[in-house]
């Protein structure tokens, strides 16, 4: 992977990391819904919570993978018999 492609990754992860703040933030402040029938009363989220939270940990998880300077390199040694 180049730095180039890197830097995009970066930047299309953070967007979406972004996103995902302002979900949870959304959430915390009362983005329910509610709905009544009657004299009965149901209240839930859009989405699960904890998905979002996991989905948070995930990203964050990744970016700074991609911003560590130092890169994992597979090394094969072949021995050979001169």
């Amino acid at each position: 992977m180049t730095q180039q492609q890197k830097a995009e990754k970066i930047s299309k992860l953070e967007t979406r990391l972004q996103l995902y703040y302002k979900r949870e933030e959304e959430m915390l402040s009362g983005g329910v819904q509610s709905y009544g029938i009657g004299t009965r009363n149901a209240t839930r989220y859009q989405t699960d919570l904890s998905a979002i939270r996991n989905a948070i940990k995930e990203m964050e998880d990744e970016i700074s993978s991609l911003k560590s300077k130092s890169q994992r390199r597979a090394v094969g040694v072949v021995p050979r018999d001169w």
